[in-house]
């Protein structure tokens, strides 16, 4: 705006400039033109006169008031017999006009005229009358012409752009919250609604972006029962499994460990006993792996102990197989138990947690922190939160990679509970995992919190 006003401006000066050029060469012309025809009307008056001399001296008194032009009377040795007339008074002496600026008169200032008028009486020459262009009056008027244009043109501007400044304020301002609510939808939080503005225009905009926002909204919930229903599946699924394993294959590995070791005994001494031991020992391995497997796939303690207790011998486990790694674990105001659907993703996470910590950080200490708070900001279904960190000392991780499929199906875990999964981490300072997970108000009013730090 302010730009366009000043490229205004420059226009209009150049026109102003222009237009004064043009008025002032056709005021000069004019008054020359009108001061020649006067003088040449007074010759005959001189030539009648009984004092010529006299009477060509009192010509410019005789012509009368002229502006723009000055007149001399020389004689015939062209010396002044009247330097100057009434008419070379200057302008600021004439009417209290302050001259123009040098640089205003030199633009606008058109080439001086000079005019020679001879006089002539009875075939000899009395001398001449000099008519000379004088513009500086008409100069000075054009520059106080364009000095109050410009004071009105600046205080017309001023006003215009404090009038537009107000105008598109009020008009912009829904604009600040448009950007903050698009702001918000880049942060996944789709809760945000944005005021109806007072502009028609905007107003569809703003409705435009709320029913988009309800539409991410819903699609979101939507996502998230989803990834509940199919975590829940395989989690059934996988305790399905576990059942079988340790119903089915568990007696029949038992079974045979009886009878391969009453076998064993019956053949002492004999040759077929070492194929019996052999046997024997395998059939151990089998159960081993099938313990595993178990464990992979549903802990059997889950349901069975509080889960502070649960993620404190997983965490004990876990040091006793990388005893070069110091792991630390504390759990502040924890409930027996959050539901096997918690319980189980907090026992997942932290088992991915301190893995990849085992397998690539590089670490030296660890630490497992849960808490339980009841004073959640956002009160309503979900008046209680679990926060779980896991933090080490390693070599960190770069948050801009893509993540392994461990870490996916953690993440995916607790958004399926409505939870959020980050990570922070940089070069050589060790990397920290955050989990919240909100926890339904019918589960936190079900027990007493226990602190177990370990």
């Amino acid at each position: 705006m302010i730009g366009l006003s000043v490229f205004a401006w420059c226009v209009g000066g150049a026109v102003t400039i222009l237009q004064a050029q043009k008025s002032t060469r056709i005021e000069v012309n004019a008054a020359m033109e009108l001061a020649e025809a006067l003088v040449r009307d007074a010759i005959p008056v001189v030539q009648k006169s009984a004092s010529p001399a006299d009477a060509l001296a009192s010509i410019p008194a005789q012509v009368g008031s002229l502006r723009h032009v000055r007149i001399s009377v020389r004689d015939t040795s062209d010396v002044p017999i009247e330097a100057v007339s009434p008419k070379a008074i200057t302008p600021q002496q004439k009417d209290g006009r302050a001259p123009a600026p040098d640089w205003f008169a030199a633009l606008i200032a058109p080439p001086i005229d000079s005019r020679r008028v001879p006089v002539l009486s009875e075939g000899r020459s009395l001398g001449s009358i000099v008519l000379s262009s004088a513009p500086g009056d008409e100069i000075a008027e054009a520059w106080d012409n364009a000095t109050g244009l410009a004071k009105v043109a600046l205080l017309i501007g001023i006003g215009g752009i404090a009038i537009l400044h107000l105008l598109f304020g009020r008009v912009l301002a829904p604009l600040k919250s448009f950007a903050a609510g698009l702001l918000d939808l880049g942060r996944s939080d789709y809760t945000v609604r944005l005021p109806r503005p007072k502009t028609q225009e905007l107003a569809v905009i703003a409705e435009r972006f709320n029913s988009l926002a309800s539409v991410l909204d819903s699609m979101r919930a939507e996502n998230r029962r989803l990834s509940k229903r199919l975590i829940s599946a395989q989690d059934d699924e996988r305790r399905q499994t576990a059942l079988d394993l340790h119903d089915e294959v568990g007696p029949y590995l038992f079974g045979l460990k009886v009878n391969t070791t009453s076998l064993a005994n019956g053949l002492a001494g004999t040759p077929l006993e070492s194929r019996a031991r052999e046997m024997l020992t395998m059939i151990e391995g089998l159960q081993s792996i099938n313990r595993s497997i178990l464990n992979r796939l549903r802990p059997m303690a889950l349901g069975q102990v509080p889960v502070s207790e649960l993620l404190s011998a997983l965490v004990g486990e876990r040091a006793g197989q990388h005893p070069e790694l110091l792991i630390a674990f504390c759990s502040t105001g924890l409930l027996p138990s959050y539901g096997e659907s918690i319980d189980l993703t907090l026992y997942r996470c932290v088992q991915e947690g301190l893995t990849n910590i085992a397998r690539h950080a590089r670490a030296k200490r660890a630490s497992v922190t849960i808490t339980h708070k009841n004073d959640v900001a956002s009160a309503g279904d979900n008046a209680a939160q679990l926060t779980l960190t896991i933090a080490d000392d390693g070599r960190g991780i770069d948050t801009h990679v893509q993540k392994g499929i461990g870490i996916q199906g953690m993440q995916e875990r607790v958004q399926a509970l409505g939870g959020e999964c980050r990570f922070e981490a940089s070069a050589g300072q060790g990397t920290l995992l955050r989990i919240d997970i909100p926890v339904p108000a019918a589960i936190s009013a079900q027990s007493t919190p226990r602190t177990s730090p370990l």
